[in-house]
């Protein structure tokens, strides 16, 4: 039984990906999820119910008036993300918040510069990073296993993006994105390689539109210098399909080569890796096929509540996030200009 002492929190929003982050939540004992919040209220029941949350409002003002909160989740859409924070953090309560942000470069600073005001703790939910497979790669690279890291290359082929009906069953709303595979996915490895390789400090992009039923770019190639002198690239698009059972695990095949050798990951996530001159042999480490992608959602709220619990501070900050986002905007200049764009 959930103790007194535990976090008590709430969700907001009831949307696909809501339901990686309910089952997260129920398997971390010091949270107590008391209610969920949708527009749809019929839909907030339904979640409700399906995860044994004793209560679901229409809105956050009758979710006020009705509980004392420690955090919030918010797992809505970009454009709301603003409103509803403010809404929370004017009266203490801590965030986790979905990507993207907010729809752009200036209102993302403007919703941290907001939450700072207030002075309650805020973290993005930007769970990429947090993807076994990545976390094992960032040891190998602190532990020098490859020597110093030259090139990163990532492609990604989704496969859910062709045909009149590409996103109808998942995710309806990516149709309308004037601002797609970079914005709502390719932001993902863009703080990644962040994570993985420190600070990006130019880019040179080239995006296109496949599917003519859509309104954003659904293919792109994006090739990001870092300061500590590697190039790390994406390659990806959302039309063209892959030889995978399962393209949504690790989304892609990536190669890292450095001045000892070379690292390549699969489909599933295995690691295999060959120093110059020997034999290519499998690098083993613990991953696992719970949760989404390697559960990495349960890594991330993991994160949050034990930085929430001990003061410490968040891996995915407001102000560590809008490094993030500004790049996402220098793809699209760069894309937009045909140049290398340099980012302050």
């Amino acid at each position: 039984m959930k103790q007194s002492n535990h976090l008590k929190a709430a969700v907001v929003g009831t949307g696909y990906f809501s339901y990686f982050q309910l089952d997260a939540w129920s398997r971390i004992p010091e949270v107590e999820v008391v209610a969920v919040v949708d527009l749809d209220l019929d839909k907030a029941k339904q979640v409700a119910t399906q995860y044994n949350i004793p209560n679901w409002y229409s809105s956050a003002a009758e979710l006020l008036a009705a509980h004392r909160l420690d955090f919030v989740d918010i797992v809505t859409p970009p454009p709301t993300h603003h409103a509803l924070c403010e809404v929370f953090a004017q009266r203490g309560i801590d965030i986790i918040c979905q990507k993207p942000l907010a729809p752009t470069y200036a209102e993302s600073v403007a919703l941290v510069e907001m939450v700072e005001r207030y002075e309650v703790r805020f973290m993005v939910h930007e769970n990429f990073r947090w993807q076994p497979w990545y976390r094992e790669i960032k040891k190998l690279l602190n532990g020098d296993v490859l020597g110093e890291p030259f090139t990163f290359y990532f492609q990604m082929r989704q496969g859910d993006g062709w045909g009149e009906d590409a996103y109808l069953a998942r995710q309806p709303f990516f149709r309308d994105y004037e601002r797609l595979l970079i914005y709502e996915t390719g932001v993902h490895f863009i703080d990644t390689f962040r994570y993985l390789f420190g600070e990006i400090t130019a880019v040179y992009a080239h995006l296109r539109q496949l599917n003519p039923v859509i309104k954003g770019e659904d293919s792109g190639q994006v090739i990001f210098h870092h300061a500590s002198g590697v190039t790390s690239i994406f390659d990806a698009n959302r039309y063209n399909e892959a030889d995978a059972d399962d393209t949504r695990y690790t989304f892609g095949t990536a190669r890292l080569d450095g001045s000892k050798g070379h690292l390549v990951m699969d489909f599933d996530g295995n690691l295999q890796i060959k120093k110059l001159g020997r034999p290519s042999e499998p690098h083993l480490y613990e991953k696992t096929r719970a949760g989404f992608a390697g559960d990495c959602v349960y890594a991330i709220q993991r994160h949050f509540v034990d930085q929430l619990k001990s003061g410490g501070p968040f891996e995915n900050s407001g102000p560590d996030y809008l490094k993030t986002m500004r790049i996402v905007d220098a793809v699209y200049e760069s894309n937009q200009k045909r140049m290398l764009i340099q980012v302050d």
